[in-house]
């Protein structure tokens, strides 16, 4: 299912990685992370999800929110864990797929395993 809202996409990954430094930018994704996580599961949930949207005023369909957790769950528990949300994010950049950023994004993903 592909959504289409009208609203313009500006990637701003490649040039946070270039003035934060890879450790710098993983920190802020993980500081994103746990601002939508469930504090009690220390996960991602469609719960967590749907109520952070309401929070922010982001009117969300109950489909495009499973939408999100589906593209990012990759131990099919229906929830993000902090590393599929990491990968999901760099997955969502277009910048960093191309070219010389693929080794930026490599490395930056290398950082986060050791």
């Amino acid at each position: 299912m592909e959504l289409d809202h009208g609203l313009d996409f500006e990637d701003y990954f490649p040039s946070m990685i270039s003035s934060l430094g890879p450790e710098g930018f993983i920190g802020e994704l993980c500081n994103g992370f746990s601002l939508l996580m469930d504090a009690n599961k220390g996960l991602i949930t469609f719960e967590s999800l749907k109520m952070n949207c309401s929070l922010l005023g982001l009117e969300v369909r109950d489909d495009e929110l499973l939408c999100m957790l589906m593209e990012g769950d990759l131990d099919g528990d229906g929830a993000l864990n902090q590393m599929e949300f990491c990968i999901l994010m760099f997955r969502l950049s277009p910048s960093l797929m191309d070219g010389d950023a693929q080794k930026l994004c490599t490395q930056t993903v290398d950082s986060m395993l050791m």
